[in-house]
């Protein structure tokens, strides 16, 4: 089980794509799930999300989580 807690993006990022050759592109991976995800794309807005940040929040981390599964 994932423990909810912040995380850097590309942190998270390997742990949804363990296989991924680079961190760059395991969050290339996950920001195309939350991009086609139109109802966590939103509840991530609510959160006020910046796109610059290099975290999630631990209610960001949640709502992925919610959204894509445990990965």
């Amino acid at each position: 089980m994932l423990k909810i807690k912040s995380y850097g993006k590309s942190e998270l990022a390997l742990l949804y794509f363990p296989d991924a050759i680079t961190a760059k592109g395991a969050l290339s991976n996950l920001n195309s799930w939350i991009r086609g995800n139109r109802e966590l794309r939103e509840a991530l807005r609510r959160c006020a999300m910046p796109q610059m940040s290099k975290f999630f929040t631990p209610k960001e981390v949640a709502l992925i989580v919610e959204y894509l599964g445990e990965p």
